[in-house]
């Protein structure tokens, strides 16, 4: 709404495995053929009943998962950073829900915290993905606590009022930043 643009690493992730690419093949080589969907990209469904596994207890197929895929989001990040430096825009945001997590944080000149209470999380991860309670609790087991992103961030916000309210919080962040 304010003209910043926005790159959601969601986004970059789900087109890097959605389609037959160098990265959809290392995932088919960690974790086998059956990932794959009928056009050669990855079931994300399949592939998510394999990392999210609660046998995994120590989670290393989630972070080979992450360490594979990373590597793809964030080449692309960079390179879309430097168009956007390129353009000449005053600020730019990457969207990433692992950031910190992937090392990218390193990388920004400021880091955004959004936060939520657990049970809103689980609320909305369990409509997002049509997920039971055990299946969506599992995935939320893989995060890190609040305040491991409250000592990573520059600022918070806080997402557990209504949208206008997070609004604000957002623009009043981009007045402390000079961007507004």
């Amino acid at each position: 709404e304010k003209g910043i643009p926005v790159l959601d690493t969601d986004a970059v992730y789900h087109a890097l495995i959605d389609r037959p690419t160098s990265c959809t093949e290392e995932l088919k080589n960690a974790f086998g053929d059956t990932i794959l969907s009928c056009n050669g990209g990855v079931d994300r469904r399949r592939l998510a009943e394999i990392v999210f596994d609660p046998a995994d207890e120590k989670k290393e197929k989630l972070l080979l998962l992450n360490k594979i895929t990373h590597r793809y989001v964030l080449d692309t990040c960079r390179a879309w950073l430097k168009e956007q430096e390129r353009k000449g825009c005053r600020a730019s945001v990457i969207d990433a829900p692992l950031l910190c997590e992937s090392g990218f944080d390193k990388e920004c000149d400021r880091v955004i915290a959004v936060l939520a209470p657990r049970q809103t999380r689980l609320a909305r991860i369990m409509l997002r993905d049509s997920l039971t309670v055990a299946a969506a609790e599992e995935r939320l087991s893989s995060q890190q606590a609040d305040a491991f992103y409250e000592e990573k961030a520059d600022f918070l916000l806080r997402n557990d009022d209504s949208l206008a309210a997070l609004k604000e919080q957002a623009c009043e962040i981009l007045r402390n930043l000079d961007v507004l």
